[in-house]
């Protein structure tokens, strides 16, 4: 089953036309069952688009199919299947684990007490919690308190979960446990990753889109993308105030301070001078290029001469 999103539009408006903000202009994405990255900077609309395929929020214009239903005009049969665990989401600090899970299966329509049990049980062991069921969520690290948002998420099942954001703040060890979780979500459900993070995609995701702005500026396969990047980025090592000039001169997609210098990546298909060296792209790489514009919409790196 894919998630299929065409031409979504969604503008905010506040008094005046002036002040209208354009959060998604014409987004087409198609996204298969898997683990899906969406990445993009704070405010490129991300946020946006993952409420309305949550059904808090309406398009202005556009349509969203999850196979057969219409998430715009059939949000009950959505939600029936649906999973999503918000960039932020409230917590009752003084609620264990245990009896706060079963009181959302509850609300999610599991009334029978034995299988209602079972489900709650499964899902706190998937989640890694079931040794700790019985603390109260107010004590629970930001990872735990993430996992324990998956098995809210996770409940009846969904063949559509939406994550958003899900690694922001949370230490190298609770990251890793995390990213493995989602990792094995994704072999039976779409998965929807939003994140301005470009190491949670690299090391999740088959396919992935970059947003910028409210436009999609690249939808590409990530081990596809890096191929196509060999042979085109350079790199040197500066001054930081060679950086001005060098920007003059050269396609500069990123800069990295590195003890006192500034280390330079320059998008260029033949080499930019003899100080450059060629780099071994990577996903950054990626992600800069098509943020600088020297990626086109269709995933081909665009010809750009020193």
């Amino acid at each position: 089953m894919a998630l299929t999103i065409t031409n979504i539009s969604k503008t905010y408006r506040s008094g005046r036309s002036a002040d209208a903000v354009h959060a998604l202009k014409n987004v087409t994405l198609t996204i298969p069952n898997g683990l899906y990255g969406l990445l993009g900077p704070n405010g490129a609309g991300k946020s946006t688009l993952m409420r309305i395929l949550a059904t808090l929020q309406e398009p202005d214009e556009g349509s969203v199919f999850l196979g057969e239903i219409d998430i715009v005009n059939q949000k009950d049969e959505v939600r029936q299947t649906l999973g999503y665990l918000p960039q932020e989401f409230g917590i009752y600090p003084k609620a264990k684990a245990e009896e706060l899970l079963d009181h959302f299966a509850v609300l999610k329509g599991f009334s029978e007490r034995k299988s209602r049990r079972e489900v709650v049980e499964a899902l706190l062991r998937k989640t890694n919690l079931w040794d700790v069921r019985h603390q109260k969520l107010g004590g629970f690290s930001g990872g735990m308190r993430q996992r324990f948002g998956v098995a809210v998420a996770l409940l009846g099942n969904p063949r559509l979960l939406i994550v958003d954001e899900p690694t922001a703040g949370l230490d190298p060890a609770e990251r890793v446990r995390f990213l493995n979780l989602l990792s094995e979500l994704g072999e039976n459900s779409v998965v929807l990753l939003s994140t301005h993070i470009v190491e949670d995609v690299s090391e999740l995701c088959t396919k992935m889109a970059i947003i910028n702005k409210g436009e999609i500026l690249l939808e590409t396969e990530p081990l596809r993308a890096v191929d196509e990047l060999r042979g085109k980025i350079w790199r040197c090592m500066i001054a930081k105030d060679e950086l001005p000039q060098l920007e003059q001169q050269h396609a500069v997609i990123s800069t990295k301070l590195l003890s006192g210098r500034t280390l330079v990546h320059v998008y260029s298909n033949t080499s930019p001078g003899d100080r450059f060296e060629t780099a071994i792209p990577d996903l950054e790489d990626v992600y800069f290029s098509a943020m600088s514009g020297h990626y086109s919409r269709s995933g081909q790196a665009k010809d750009v001469q020193p």
